[in-house]
């Protein structure tokens, strides 16, 4: 008798609740794979500086990498910029002064003991017309030429000396944040295999640290090539300038032969 009170006691009990509640228990038995996950396996802080702190030791020396070489990225630009706006300035004006005429003399002299670019084709002519003791002729002419043509080659290799690490930062830079983001995305499927999970929450961050080394490569690769390009028109158009000089100062000599005007003043004596 007591066993079947019992059972008459829980129908009724099961009658007068409310089947909101009935649905809720049975929810409650019965929550998806997601709340069996740890919380050390949920979503973690996915800000870039988070991923970059819970990421893999390798991926954050990739990471680090790819911030250093922007860093000479914009570093060189900067130095860059400076010099050759210096040293632009400086050409120009002393290709103006070579234009408006004048002896070799006057315009080493103006050189004053300057070290630019210019500076160094006048005082390399000027040193080629004392070793040849003033005679102005073809040969003179050859040697001045070839004197110049080193000079400006040098010249050139020193404005354009760091420009290279550039070149190497846009061709590299992609192929490291990739290094970088299969490094990320293996360790997150050694991650699954670890935890028996395949949920959301357990791929998503290691596969968005991953992808960060991606997206840095990028950010240090397109300025690289960007300002590799220009700079290189930059250095190009600072040569021509050297060469407009040295046809200046060609000129110059070609006068004096000419006129058969002495170009220094030991060829007067």
């Amino acid at each position: 008798m007591k066993a079947s009170e019992k059972k008459a006691q829980r129908r009724i009990w099961l009658r007068l609740l409310p089947r909101g509640l009935i649905l809720a228990a049975l929810a409650i038995h019965s929550q998806p794979a997601f709340a069996q996950v740890p919380d050390s396996l949920l979503p973690r802080n996915l800000s870039p500086w988070g991923m970059f702190l819970n990421a893999d030791i390798v991926v954050k020396a990739v990471m680090i990498g790819l911030a250093f070489a922007s860093l000479v990225t914009w570093t060189v630009w900067l130095a860059k910029t400076i010099e050759l706006r210096v040293g632009r300035g400086r050409a120009l004006r002393r290709v103006r002064m070579l234009e408006q005429g004048g002896s070799l003399t006057e315009a080493a002299h103006e050189c004053n003991g300057d070290r630019d670019a210019v500076a160094q084709l006048i005082l390399s002519t000027e040193r080629e017309a004392e070793l040849s003791d003033g005679i102005v002729d073809d040969g003179f002419k050859e040697r001045v030429a070839l004197r110049l043509e080193r000079v400006e080659a040098a010249m050139t290799r020193e404005i354009s000396r760091g420009i290279g690490i550039l070149a190497t930062i846009g061709a590299t830079a992609p192929f490291v944040g990739l290094f970088g983001t299969v490094w990320g995305i293996m360790n997150s499927f050694i991650g699954i295999s670890e935890s028996h999970t395949t949920n959301l929450a357990v791929v998503a961050p290691g596969i968005a640290e991953a992808l960060l080394a991606t997206a840095l490569g990028l950010v240090a690769a397109i300025p690289a090539v960007v300002i590799y390009n220009h700079l290189a028109r930059v250095i190009a158009g600072y040569r021509a300038l050297l060469s407009d000089a040295s046809a200046q100062l060609l000129l110059m000599i070609s006068r004096g032969q000419r006129s058969r005007d002495v170009v220094l003043p030991r060829a007067a004596e």
